[in-house]
């Protein structure tokens, strides 16, 4: 049989290696281990970019080269310049007809003289009277078409971008191909709204007018958004000129499109596109503050590509709820910084993507959450900070890769039995394999399940860890409460690493107190509540305590404040500052339940006030714990460190 080996073209490699997110994650963790929540950690890193890409472009870069371009347009000129050129080709154009008439001295020459005395200031009713006049000069004649062509290409360009070019033609021709072109569209349109549209409808206008549209649509939906957008921009132009200069230039785009035979059919197309989008605005006015004026098309397309970068800038900025890069539109990417910035934005979308499809992110109800994967490597990460920080003397007894369930070996080995973590005896196993009656082949050994055999260990000592972690607001207002969730999931990660046989349990508690499961560890909040209920969590402690008797209890507890809450016999929560009598005297009760139980409390303290090192240290008085008041930077260092000392002490 002959194989033939080529390259592979189905799709995506199956063999090439899944895309890299771990970087993205970890950056995510650092802000997210700061406080932050997981939605605002991927916001923060999708705006400043790919973690180690100089060459790739965040939402924030993308925001100020839209925000650039914005004033660049608004600085680029005047929106009145087809109104200014328009007076001085009407000025031009009566000024040559005076000097033609000036030396004759015939009463007909007077006589148009007058009349061209009493023509109105208004530019638009003087070129509409001038209409019919019957020039002497040939010049005149000359500059006056030139000026009917100048609003009959500024009018219609204003709508449809390509137009200009070919009105440049004299030819009537190009004119009339205008009209059916208009008319075509506006049936084309109204079969659509009756659901009579075909694609093949619009492939054959295509290919008749296609030259009238540069943009190239291929479907008629973005035809109808090019025409509506650049419909809206004219509305934003009007919009935004004085009155005087808005009715003038209305009643010029009137006149001009009634002589070109074009008004019904552009009122027609008018109506069918503000009906479809109603979404735009359509007469919001819009300021330009450049010195040099513009035509009228010209500003039409400075408005559309403003209206174009305002929306964009709201896309890009990601703060309303719920937004997804996937909201921000390519084509709007494009025209407004070019095809590389097209590429960096496919980017920061597959890190998007890739975070919840190799299943660090979870999208619930609308929330982006962190997966237990996620969480786990968090987890990891918070661990080797603390380890990092630790001092080099001492770094040798936590970070050691062999550390597991098992003791010290004590040279006997005995079956195996389902559940068992000690390690495999191989030459015992492989012993009994060949000794087992038809267990030998002509390739090696079978093996059963009979045959296997661990090697026994010293018994090592399980501890129950109860860690109880203040998440009252004071945490955040004295900006500690990062270092005591990085504090939770590293110890977390630490006992399933390397303790797995020790039962961890994490308890928050501001006016009540419960159970914290490890994938919401990352993405936990404080509680903007009143109360610090201590007594609460001890009880739910001395439960998870009481549950393995037979483990070595561990009782850790992170808080900057004395206890201002306790439970009450129908479950309710009391608070009341300074502390009750009734609540210290409720706390102290379950310390002395702990110290019953054989469990040390060591209180890490993140607050010098009086009334908390006063309590704290009757805690150590009666509980002989200890009593740590280290820095927010270094809480993790002191939490990890006091549960290794005493693993080591009770192993």
């Amino acid at each position: 049989m002959a194989y033939r080996y080529g390259e592979y073209h189905d799709g995506p490699d199956p063999l090439a290696p899944p895309y890299d997110v771990r970087a993205a994650l970890d950056e995510m963790g650092d802000a997210i281990l700061s406080g932050s929540t997981p939605v605002h950690a991927l916001r923060d890193l999708l705006r400043r970019g790919l973690p180690g890409r100089t060459d790739s472009r965040g939402l924030d870069d993308m925001l100020r080269e839209v925000r650039r371009r914005r004033r660049e347009l608004r600085d680029s000129g005047r929106l009145d310049g087809t109104l200014e050129r328009a007076r001085a080709l009407l000025d031009k154009a009566i000024g040559q007809e005076r000097a033609e008439l000036f030396p004759d001295p015939s009463d007909e020459a007077r006589l148009r003289e007058s009349e061209l005395d009493g023509l109105p200031d208004d530019t638009a009713s003087a070129i509409q009277q001038l209409s019919t006049y019957q020039w002497r000069s040939a010049a005149a004649r000359q500059t006056f078409e030139e000026l009917r062509a100048l609003l009959r290409q500024e009018v219609l360009d204003s709508q449809f971008r390509g137009i200009r070019q070919v009105l440049a033609d004299p030819d009537p021709a190009a004119m009339e191909r205008v009209r059916r072109m208009m008319t075509d569209l506006n049936e084309m349109l109204e079969r659509d709204s009756r659901g009579e549209h075909t694609q093949e409808d619009f492939d054959r206008f295509m290919g008749e007018y296609g030259d009238l549209f540069p943009e190239r649509p291929r479907t008629l939906e973005q035809l109808v958004d090019l025409l509506a957008r650049r419909a809206a921009a004219t509305q934003r132009m009007l919009a935004s000129l004085t009155p005087g200069q808005r009715e003038e230039l209305a009643n010029l785009m009137a006149q001009t499109l009634e002589q070109a035979g074009l008004a019904e059919q552009m009122r027609r197309l008018g109506d069918q596109l503000m009906t479809r989008r109603p979404d735009l605005a359509w007469n919001s006015p819009e300021r330009l503050t450049g010195e040099e004026p513009m035509g009228m098309a010209d500003a039409v397309t400075a408005l559309e590509e403003l209206a174009d970068l305002n929306q964009l800038e709201a896309a890009l900025r990601q703060d309303s709820p719920g937004a997804r890069l996937e909201d921000i539109d390519e084509e709007a990417i494009r025209r407004a910084l070019g095809r590389s910035a097209v590429d960096d934005l496919a980017a920061l979308k597959r890190i998007e993507r890739e975070l919840e499809e190799q299943g660090y992110l979870k999208r619930r109800r609308g929330k982006l959450e962190l997966t237990p994967k996620a969480v786990r490597r968090l987890g990891e990460t918070a661990l080797r900070r603390v380890f990092t920080s630790l001092e080099a003397g001492r770094r040798g007894d936590h970070d050691q890769h062999d550390a597991g369930a098992a003791g010290e070996l004590t040279g006997a080995t005995r079956p195996w039995r389902f559940g068992d973590e000690q390690p495999i005896d191989v030459v015992r196993t492989l012993v009994n394999g060949i000794r087992s009656r038809g267990s030998r082949t002509t390739t090696g050994v079978r093996l059963t399940v009979d045959d296997f055999e661990v090697a026994e260990t010293e018994r090592r000592s399980a501890a129950a860890v109860c860690l109880l972690v203040d998440l009252s607001y004071s945490m955040a207002l004295r900006g500690t409460w990062a270092a005591a969730k990085e504090t939770a999931l590293a110890l977390q990660t630490l006992v399933a690493s390397k303790f797995p046989q020790d039962a961890v349990q994490i308890v928050g508690f501001s006016n009540y107190a419960r159970v914290l499961q490890p994938d919401e560890l990352a993405g936990l909040d404080w509680d903007m509540v009143q109360g610090t209920n201590l007594h609460h969590a001890l009880l739910i402690a001395g439960r998870h305590l009481d549950r393995h008797p037979d483990f070595e209890p561990v009782v850790l507890v992170v808080t900057d404040g004395e206890p201002t809450a306790h439970l009450l016999r129908d479950g309710q929560s009391a608070f009341e500052w300074p502390p009750s009598r009734e609540t210290l005297e409720l706390t102290l009760a379950e310390v002395d339940k702990m110290t019953r139980r054989r469990a040390t409390i060591n209180v890490f303290m993140l607050a010098a006030d009086e009334r908390l090192k006063e309590f704290v240290g009757e805690v150590a008085r009666r509980n002989g714990g200890r009593v740590l008041s280290p820095s927010a930077d270094r809480l993790g260092e002191y939490v990890v460190s006091d549960f290794l000392r005493q693993r080591r002490v009770r192993r």
